[in-house]
């Protein structure tokens, strides 16, 4: 498999598993909370659910970013 590719799906099949977890486990959550954006406020969402999101996103972005950091480097000997 072209490592460009592997560099894209396997970080999105974690994720997207991740996420799906992430969907089961909230279900029975009862703490809910609303999150300020800078222009508005979002609908009540449970706490696990925010907190879950952020850090898949992180893990997402976190990846992109070194996949297109790792073929700008050049090395100076």
């Amino acid at each position: 498999m072209n490592i460009f590719l592997k560099k894209i799906f396997y970080p999105m099949i974690f994720n997207s598993s991740l996420f799906l977890m992430l969907f089961i486990g909230i279900q029975n959550s009862s703490k809910n909370s609303k999150v300020n954006l800078l222009i508005n406020e979002t609908v009540r969402l449970p706490i696990s659910f925010i907190i879950g999101t952020s850090f898949l996103s992180g893990s997402i972005i976190g990846s992109l970013l070194s996949f297109n950091f790792s073929n700008n480097i050049s090395t100076k000997n």
